[in-house]
């Protein structure tokens, strides 16, 4: 191969190909295989080296030439993909998978919109602030201004509501608590490599704010219970907006230390509209369909949580601190905890009483407000089968409450669980829906049985209409006193219903005379295949691949979907044979 004295960066004996030589003494030429490259030999080339000149060759024709083939055809078959989506999106048109326009979370406007695919429509949000939010100290001590970006409010959409402007009676437990939820907005627990960029939430309902956040894998949505203690007893305003939450803010709660009165502000001075003379802070986010989903379904599976286990300050703070932060082998299998005494002990099966914690480290951003912890408590669902189910977890902080909601696994967002889809197939609940939102006035907990009386329906119909007023993100959810509250998230409701594809499926299939009902048992054709679906004691089950995975765990089928709607008569004429 040749000698000491080649030139060096030039294999001996070989064209202009890449070369490396470690070691001293006659020389040791190392070849790699057929299609490899010579860093192939590096593991062993530092053996011989003690006594040889090792050299490593990229032989013509082989290493650099084949990398360089493989990049330019990678690069040539990207190129052509692209042509190809692009190519059906034009045949497609602006219809069903076309350009998504509508309002998102949160209240900026919604400045264009993309398809990837079926079930990846997403628009970009613009949120506008008429400045960035600050953390200031004065001669009358600190404050925290919170800028909002539009919103709706008693009076109608505002560009920049005022809901707040009052002491706290615990800073830095507020500090850290909206830190907590900024982790989660900006948090994917799922494919880490793309980051969330959505800010908080904030709904005023009269006596306590309200932070919330979802996080980009669709997997934890975060909320602060601001309450009227929290607040040093001061009344607030009504109304939901986005607030600005942005790095330098993040930094400056984060150095936040000592008990000195904190001023919160959330929304523009008073005379910020008229005085303001510097330019507007403007972010632009992704808004994907299956993100909104996921958002609205958090809100149905935390109605059917109940209180499992309540454990004090100390063992809260040692459980919590005993989880994995990383998401390795252990923690991404199923994982049970159940009441032990005091504590929570873990187990590898649903027992009764157990808790499902799927992906112990989501629950992170609880360790920001450990230290001022007075209580954990834990929600879920009555355990059964050995599948994953969502959870709650609750940090009880003085005047405040932290919950984090996950869903049953971590790589499973909440956008595809199915919870309301019922409510969203049945036309008489559109209707409820419409009279019970006439009927909410920002109630920080709304009672179903005062407005059963109101609106003059039974109360099975309310929770329905309730049920359908979360998928717009009308209603939320609040499992520590186990009540909706009201709030408004203006983006269009009929989008959610729209991009999703079970519920497409379905009426595709009930409107096109698939479904054919005799008695209990129900006939539908799919393509080629034709399904059986059976009914008993009201549950629908199909000889579907989708029933025979999740057996109703994560919502009807397509094809139940399809037969509910028949049978309740929400077809267009001649959809049922």
């Amino acid at each position: 191969m040749g000698s000491r004295g080649g030139r060096a960066g030039r294999p001996c004996g070989t064209g202009a190909g890449a070369r490396g030589r470690e070691g001293a003494g006659g020389p040791f030429p190392l070849r790699h295989g057929i299609g490899r490259h010579r860093q192939a030999g590096e593991p062993v080339a530092a053996l011989p080296a003690y006594e040889r000149g090792v050299i490593t060759v990229d032989l013509p024709g082989s290493a650099a030439g084949s990398r360089r083939r493989c990049r330019t055809a990678r690069r040539t078959t990207r190129r052509r993909s692209c042509r190809r989506r692009a190519a059906r999106a034009r045949r497609r048109g602006p219809g069903r998978f076309g350009f998504g326009f509508g309002f998102g979370f949160g209240f900026g406007r919604i400045v264009s919109g993309r398809s990837y695919g079926r079930d990846m429509t997403r628009s970009v949000q613009a949120l506008a602030y008429a400045r960035p939010s600050t953390l200031g100290s004065s001669r009358s001590g600190r404050s925290l201004g919170l800028e909002t970006s539009g919103g709706l409010t008693p009076a109608g959409a505002e560009a920049h509501p005022r809901f707040f402007s009052g002491f706290l009676a615990s800073p830095q437990t507020a500090a850290r608590g909206l830190l907590a939820v900024a982790d989660v907005a900006a948090a994917r627990y799922h494919q880490r490599t793309r980051p969330g960029s959505l800010d908080p939430v904030v709904t005023g309902n009269g006596d306590r704010l309200r932070f919330e956040s979802f996080s980009g894998c669709n997997g934890v949505y975060a909320r602060l219970d601001v309450l009227r203690e929290g607040l040093d007893g001061a009344d607030t305003g009504h109304g939901t907006t986005n607030v600005d939450v942005n790095n330098p803010l993040r930094e400056a709660l984060s150095r936040l230390t000592g008990d000195d009165p904190l001023h919160l502000r959330v929304g523009p001075e008073e005379l910020a509209v008229t005085t303001l003379g510097g330019s507007v802070v403007e972010k632009k986010v992704p808004l994907p369909d299956r993100w909104l989903r996921g958002f609205a379904e958090a809100q149905v599976a935390c109605a059917g949580f109940d209180l499992r286990a309540e454990l004090p300050a100390a063992e809260a703070v040692r459980f919590l601190r005993t989880l994995p932060r990383a998401g390795g082998a252990s923690a991404r299998g199923p994982m049970w905890v159940v009441p032990a005494g005091r504590t929570l002990r873990p187990t590898t099966r649903p027992v009764p009483g157990a808790v499902c914690l799927a992906g112990p480290d989501r629950l992170s951003a609880l360790q920001r407000v450990l230290r001022h912890a007075t209580a954990l408590r834990v929600y879920g669902p009555a355990a059964g089968g050995a599948g994953g189910a969502a959870s709650a977890w609750e940090v009880g902080l003085p005047g405040m409450r932290l919950t984090l909601t996950l869903s049953p696994d971590p790589a499973r967002g909440f956008s595809g669980e199915g919870g309301v889809l019922e409510a969203l197939a049945a036309e008489d609940s559109a209707a409820d829906a419409e009279l019970v939102s006439v009927l909410l006035a920002w109630e920080p907990r709304i009672d179903p049985w005062d407005l059963s009386v109101r609106a003059g329906l039974p109360v099975e119909r309310v929770r329905a209409a309730l049920t359908r007023l979360g998928t717009a993100g009308r209603v939320g959810y609040d499992v520590a006193e186990a009540a909706y509250f009201h709030r408004e998230l203006p983006y269009d409701a009929d989008r959610v219903e729209r991009h999703n594809p079970r519920l497409v499926a379905a009426r595709e299939l009930a409107s096109s005379g698939a479904v054919e009902v005799s008695g209990a048992l129900a006939t539908v054709v799919s393509g080629e295949r034709r399904h059986q679906v059976r009914e008993s004691d009201g549950v629908l089950s199909c000889t579907c691949r989708w029933w025979a995975d999740h057996r109703g765990g994560r919502g009807p089928c397509r094809h139940a979907l399809a037969v509910r709607m028949v049978r309740r008569g929400t077809t267009v004429a001649g959809g049922a044979r």
